[in-house]
């Protein structure tokens, strides 16, 4: 199964609760800090919630 490398690359001050629960459930907690996630529905979903905060790669 593929990987996706997931960097925050934008604030998460002043976002909604959902959207900083969502980057938190990520592994995201502060700008630059990167992850590798699986590349299934359940990331993707995390990842259209957060998409203008982040960016995502082929890990």
């Amino acid at each position: 199964m593929a990987n996706l490398k997931i960097e925050l690359v934008k604030s998460l001050n002043g976002r909604s609760a959902k959207q900083i629960a969502t980057a938190n459930s990520l592994g995201l907690r502060k700008i630059g800090d990167t992850t590798d996630q699986p590349d299934n529905p359940q990331t993707q979903g995390k990842i259209k919630v957060v998409s203008h905060l982040i960016k995502v790669t082929q890990a």
